[in-house]
């Protein structure tokens, strides 16, 4: 395993085998990011990363996770977005014990 460079948000420069950072790539749009827990303080440190920082950090032996957007992004969305003020209401309505009868009610067409 080799070393890696890396920067803390907390404690700044840090080294880290390579091994202990893990990869993310995204199948869809191929942007690439890596996370890793500093071996200083514990934290975790996640970056957004390019295609030669992905390609180096897979060559040193860095694990790789392949994801994808969630297919809700390409749903389409039918009428005006929710208000402060439905959300409320909806949440006291979930405050209540009959909460799922009324929900029912009004889904029934």
């Amino acid at each position: 395993m080799s070393t890696v460079r890396a920067t803390c948000t907390d404690c700044g420069d840090i080294e880290i085998a390579s091994g202990e950072v893990k990869v993310r790539i995204c199948a869809d749009d191929n942007r690439g990011s890596y996370v890793l827990r500093c071996p200083r303080c514990t934290m975790a440190v996640a970056k957004a990363a390019g295609p030669r920082v992905v390609q180096l950090l897979v060559a040193a032996g860095s694990s790789v996770t392949v994801w994808r957007l969630p297919s809700e992004l390409a749903e389409a969305h039918v009428g005006p977005p929710l208000t402060h003020d439905e959300l409320l209401a909806f949440h006291q309505l979930l405050e209540g014990d009959d909460w799922f009868a009324q929900v029912a009610s009004m889904t029934k067409g």
